[in-house]
């Protein structure tokens, strides 16, 4: 596989984390920490699971490519339906900073690297190989999570986007869940 051809792969794959990043660092609870863990969670699970999936994907590509893409869009789309919920009962917390999240997410946004690895890293012969490609994605998807991050920092600052946080991060999980689902 080409560094370019691999660099969009990965670029295509972050974006789902990219989404839940900005909702997760305009969350008025949102600390450096929890963000950085959020950031750590969906590279690291993006390596992982794209190893994974290529190192077994031929043995079982054509009986689970489906069902991953169906478990974590419905995943993503409970989560965005809780934060709805969440802005409409004003609690204290959000949903998003509870701890078991970091694992959640980082998983749900990671599906579709595996899927990725089952259809398209599967192919690589060499294990080192797989290990760096791997690794790569993981390491696009920790750097643009970065960026967004960065970018929420500002989008906080707007106040109409303040007062709607809960609404906005609710309908962007949920559409990033239907995409998950039907497309």
């Amino acid at each position: 596989m080409e560094v370019v051809e691999l660099f969009f792969l990965a670029l295509a794959l972050s974006l789902d984390a990219f989404g839940i990043i900005l909702c997760i660092g305009i969350n008025k609870d949102s600390t450096l920490k929890s963000i950085m863990t959020f950031v750590f969670s969906f590279g690291f699970f993006q390596f992982a699971l794209s190893f994974l999936g290529g190192y077994t994907g031929i043995n079982f590509n054509k009986y689970i490519f489906p069902i991953p893409t169906f478990v974590g869009g419905l995943i993503i789309i409970v989560i965005g339906i809780l934060m709805l919920l969440e802005g409409f009962n004003e609690k204290e917390k959000s949903i998003l900073l509870n701890k078991s999240m970091y694992f959640i997410l980082g998983i749900s946004v990671s599906i579709d690297a595996l899927v990725i690895g089952f259809t398209t890293l599967s192919y690589i012969g060499n294990l080192f190989y797989l290990l760096t490609c791997s690794l790569f994605v993981g390491l696009i998807t920790a750097i643009v999570c970065t960026l967004g991050a960065i970018l929420s920092k500002y989008i906080k600052k707007i106040s109409i986007i303040s007062s709607y946080i809960d609404y906005i991060g609710g309908v962007i999980l949920t559409l990033v869940g239907l995409k998950m689902l039907f497309f």
